[in-house]
């Protein structure tokens, strides 16, 4: 797709996001890969392997993610992820139907708003239920042999590992999902280089809009 005259680059995402982004990325996909190796699903590292590493990773994910808690309240960055309802209407109408009529996006990334509501309340979603929940039963799960000391023996280990693997398989749909939505942009890569770069480019009525706002 050729460039719009309208085009227009922002500064959208620090180099810490940016590395906090494929860090997570790759702790996510490492997580996914040796989990269902330890539930048998294949055979790929070898059992022992596969559980050192995904303890290894899940230990690193939850010492990241209380850095990116103190990160986004410290720097205010916590209200990029503010709910809202204004336009979540028009998001969902334009990604079920409107991008493919080749519509412009109704909520424009900018630097005040770098996501839209739907994308808002996805991620609130992940950071406050998702993230805590697959940690909570991940690590219940790996401390079994500690349950009745804490009064935690009638949960059951079968039921826990379950749960676990539920939210496992949240995070392959979210992550299916995610990558797909990387391709919708004016051209397939372009949120991915943002991502990379920190620079995203927007076209058309989103840049006179961008340029009008500054």
């Amino acid at each position: 797709m050729s460039e719009s005259t309208d085009t227009r680059r922002i500064f959208l995402y620090s180099r810490f996001e940016r590395i906090n982004h494929w860090v997570q990325a790759a702790l996510v996909l490492t997580l996914l890969v040796t989990g269902f190796e330890i539930h048998g699903t294949y055979s790929l590292l070898g059992f022992e392997t596969a559980f050192d590493v995904h303890n290894f990773c899940a230990w690193t994910w939850l010492v990241l993610f209380i850095f990116d808690i103190f990160y986004l309240a410290v720097t205010g960055e916590w209200r990029q992820y503010t709910p809202t309802l204004r336009k979540l209407y028009d998001v969902m109408h334009y990604y079920m139907i409107g991008i493919f009529r080749g519509e412009p996006h109704p909520v424009p990334k900018s630097e005040r708003a770098k996501h839209n509501p739907l994308q808002r309340l996805t991620y609130l979603g992940i950071v406050s239920v998702l993230i805590p929940f697959q940690m909570i039963t991940g690590f219940l799960y790996y401390y079994y042999n500690d349950w009745a000391a804490i009064g935690l023996e009638g949960l059951g280990l079968g039921f826990m590992a379950a749960l676990h693997t539920i939210g496992a398989f949240a995070f392959l749909v979210f992550l299916i999902v995610h990558v797909y939505m990387t391709t919708t942009g004016h051209t397939v890569f372009c949120h991915i280089k943002a991502m990379c770069t920190g620079w995203e480019e927007v076209e058309g009525a989103c840049a006179a809009e961008e340029r009008a706002s500054t």
